[in-house]
């Protein structure tokens, strides 16, 4: 053992004295994980913030999570890639691969209260009146962004009305001392930003950097408006969120946080904001955005700072994942045969959905299609393929597509639909949708359509078999003497 509770071997999870996994209830304890299973790159100190670390993150992305130590002589500590393998976020969860997405169905239909404590980590130091760039280790990452970002916060805001907090990310453009730009894209924190902005009032806001994986997950769920998303990363782990009362506001935040970030959108005011690379690997646009003043900054001593490459593999399936479950769960409620869905890198796991059906209609595909279509405005394409197709392999997809679907007669179109406003190939968001039928045909002849299959390739075990200290002279030789 590396450490009390830890295993070097990859997959081995922390254990509980009743044997079953542990999930990882903060940061640290997940960085500790990584770095004991040979899965986290520390980074020589005084890498540049700007595109240094985002550049060495990229090499790592997938592999290894990278540390950065005093980045540009900052006090500091940057993280990155923390999550960017599927297998590492149900790991992270006390969780097989394969029971990732029924555990998040099962959380955000069974949320978790949190529980409020009062002595917090992410309370140990408080910076009134800051300066950002001087408290905060800001990267910037691609080339053509506009500045330095906060990639990897959890926006917390309350609904004026209900007083039921929402929690998700979104982009945060450094854009004065004590300024951020924010996107908002129609969702949740818009609504009630607009709620307050109605009534001539500014939004208090607090923005959770180095939140556990619990919660990154979490406030991707596609929830109901006054669902807490930190009720529903309780409910991932099994246990009770510990949070912690802002000092500014009655918004509750993650209390074993590094940073928290405490502000307030402020009503009537936009300023410019972007360019900045985004999960479509483009640019998205410069316009006038929202705008948040700072007033407090509080976190741990020696905190550490999450940053999300924009477009990188923690990026996409961040997003990703906790969208799959949603969508699983919302399909199967009218298509129970529905056995899995896929939400495809290369379609940066927003935009093409893969589907795996046991048919047993015909034209029950293409009712799928147009059920998964509007599961999510994100999804552009969908492909709806049969059991035997394993849709986490694009090949395999590919291949349903090209010996099952005939556009004439499996395509289902839908044009001057609503799409992602980051896709550049819409007009501001407005696009077509398409749909593929690429199942077998119910009354098909049963060697039509029969998958080619060598008996025994299943079991053969190739280390048993050949020869590694045989050359293939040696091999002619012998041959020869016969």
């Amino acid at each position: 053992m590396n450490a009390e509770g830890y295993s070097g071997d990859h997959g081995k999870h922390l254990i509980d004295a009743d044997g079953s996994p542990r999930p990882f209830q903060d940061l640290r304890s997940w960085l500790l994980r990584l770095d004991q299973t040979g899965r986290l790159a520390v980074i020589r100190s005084g890498a540049k913030l700007k595109f240094e670390i985002a550049a060495i993150a990229n090499c790592l992305d997938g592999r290894k999570a990278s540390v950065f130590p005093q980045p540009d002589s900052h006090d500091g500590i940057v993280v990155s890639g923390v999550l960017s393998d599927r297998r590492w976020m149900a790991e992270a969860l006390g969780l097989e691969s394969g029971e990732l997405l029924g555990r998040f169905i099962h959380a955000s239909i069974n949320p978790m209260r949190w529980v409020e404590v009062t002595d917090a980590p992410c309370q140990q130091t408080v910076h009134r009146d800051p300066d950002l760039a001087d408290v905060l280790p800001i990267p910037t990452h691609n080339e053509h962004d506009s500045g330095a970002y906060i990639t990897a916060g959890l926006l917390v805001v309350r609904n004026p009305r209900s007083g039921k907090q929402n929690v998700s990310i979104h982009r945060l453009q450094v854009s004065g001392r004590n300024l951020l730009g924010a996107l908002l894209l129609p969702r949740h924190t818009l609504a009630f930003q607009e709620m307050a902005e109605a009534d001539g009032q500014d939004l208090d806001v607090a923005i959770v950097i180095g939140a556990g994986p619990a919660a990154l997950l979490a406030s991707q769920a596609i929830a109901p408006i006054d669902q807490d998303e930190l009720e529903i990363a309780g409910a991932l782990t099994g246990t009770p969120l510990r949070v912690v009362k802002c000092m500014n506001s009655e918004l509750r935040v993650p209390a074993d946080a590094e940073f928290v970030i405490e502000g307030r959108f402020l009503a009537g005011m936009r300023e410019p904001e972007g360019p900045f690379g985004e999960f479509p690997q483009y640019y998205g646009e410069r316009a006038n955005r929202h705008v948040i003043k700072v007033d407090l900054i509080t976190s741990r001593r020696a905190p550490v700072f999450h940053t999300i490459v924009g477009g990188g593999l923690e990026h996409l399936l961040l997003g990703g994942i906790p969208r799959e479950a949603t969508i699983l769960a919302d399909l199967r409620r009218n298509f129970p045969d529905v056995r899995d869905v896929h939400l495809s890198l290369g379609g940066v796991c927003r935009y093409h959905l893969y589907v795996r059906l046991k048919k047993r209609f015909e034209g029950e595909a293409k009712n799928l299609i147009m059920a998964a279509l509007a599961a999510h405005y994100d999804i552009k394409h969908v492909v709806v393929v049969d059991e035997d197709v394993n849709i986490y392999n694009p090949t395999e997809v590919e291949w349903a597509v090209a010996t099952r679907f005939q556009a004439d007669r499996d395509m289902v179109m839908i044009p001057g639909s609503l799409g992602s406003k980051l896709d550049p190939s819409t007009d501001d968001g407005i696009g077509a949708k398409l749909g593929f039928d690429a199942t077998v045909p119910l009354a098909a002849s049963p060697m039509r359509f029969k998958r080619i299959c060598v008996p025994g390739q299943q079991e053969v075990d190739l280390d048993a078999v050949i020869l590694r200290e045989t050359c293939l002279d040696a091999v002619l030789n012998e041959a020869a003497s016969q």
